[in-house]
């Protein structure tokens, strides 16, 4: 399947639409925060890598087999993925069979993580998660997260298969993201399958602002062979974020078959394959004014039934769900403008 053939682009014209209100702008929520339920991890030891790259660890079997990487800190306030890294690097990781690399990607913006402002730290200079595209990495463009980019590309771009690691600011369930291909899709579900919660997988063909790590050429082109799907393990600074940033790590390592399962791990669910709930992103909103506000708190993955509900005012405009049953996919209730505000997805099985 590709998600990015079946974006709506022209479906803006549903889910925009302008008014003539005398309502005053509605008012937006105090961004969550809180202290971390689990201990931010010591990096300290594994900041110099061991391949002569910075925050970058190899590991290699003597064995033939693919290239396998899981990636953490793209933001530097998203400490689940880096808990999770941490353990695996305490036990000393040997690949039975191709080769096994971990990656601190933003140990700079890590280096501001401050837990008493849980929120903060997102990047130093801009958002890293927003320039994996050929175009801009051989471009004269300049700022600490580029050239971080830059440096950590030459083992991206030997990857078979990626694991990119993240959390969020505002509470959910964990969620799966791939940017289209069957292959992204089909590992995605096999990796949610081995958690518990189950995750969503949700096909997303990105942002208007700029290109993830996952939708990168080498995991999004059409018959490409290397496979990439993004994990949301929860809130930030939830136990449960971490605890599914360690599943998400072993249940990755063992499918791909550069770790074993241990007894524990197949008692605990990891590798069986429950139903996958699935859904197809097809409008992504952008907040085009700085009061863009929700007209009240959804949750993460929540069903809107009708078409034609406004879910959020945007100056002179309403926001509205394009059609029944309606997924709103992380909404986030303190948006920037320009930046996305909340994707709107339809469930499998369904049609608008």
């Amino acid at each position: 399947m590709s998600c990015a053939s079946k974006r709506r682009h022209a479906g803006r014209r549903r889910v925009r639409v302008r008014t003539v209100s005398d309502a005053l702008p509605l008012p937006l929520p105090v961004p969550p925060a809180a202290p971390p339920q689990y201990p931010p991890p010591d990096l300290s030891p594994w900041l110099a890598g061991n391949c002569g790259l910075r925050g970058v660890h190899h590991f290699e079997s003597s064995l033939p087999g693919p290239h396998v990487v899981v990636t953490a800190l793209m933001h530097g306030n998203e400490p689940s993925g880096a808990y999770a890294l941490n353990m695996l690097l305490k036990k000393g990781p040997k690949p039975r069979h191709g080769r096994l690399s971990l990656i601190f990607l933003n140990p700079d913006a890590y280096a501001r993580y401050n837990p008493a402002h849980p929120t903060r730290a997102r990047y130093v200079e801009e958002d890293m998660n927003r320039l994996w595209r050929p175009g801009l990495i051989h471009s004269q463009h300049d700022s600490l997260e580029m050239r971080r980019v830059r440096e950590v590309l030459p083992v991206i771009e030997t990857a078979d298969l990626l694991l990119d690691l993240h959390s969020m600011l505002w509470p959910g369930p964990p969620l799966f993201l791939h940017s289209g291909q069957e292959r992204n899709h089909s590992m995605a579900c096999h990796l949610a399958g081995g958690l518990s919660p189950t995750p969503l997988v949700i096909c997303d063909d990105g942002h208007q602002d700029g290109s993830r790590l996952i939708d990168y050429a080498r995991f999004s082109a059409q018959g490409g062979q290397a496979r990439a799907c993004l994990l949301e393990t929860g809130q930030h600074w939830s136990q449960s974020a971490a605890q599914t940033a360690v599943q998400a790590v072993r249940q990755f390592t063992a499918v791909t078959g550069t770790q074993g399962l241990s007894g524990a791990d197949t008692q605990s669910g990891i590798c069986k394959k429950p139903p996958i709930e699935t859904a197809t992103v097809t409008d992504c909103v952008q907040a085009h004014t700085a009061t863009f506000a929700f007209v009240r708190p959804y949750a993460s993955a929540e069903i809107i039934p009708t078409a034609g509900t406004v879910i959020a005012l945007d100056g002179p405009d309403e926001i509205r769900t394009p059609y029944d049953n309606c997924m709103l996919v992380m909404p986030n209730f303190r948006v920037r403008r320009g930046h996305t505000a909340v994707r709107l997805a339809q469930p499998a099985g369904q049609t608008p």
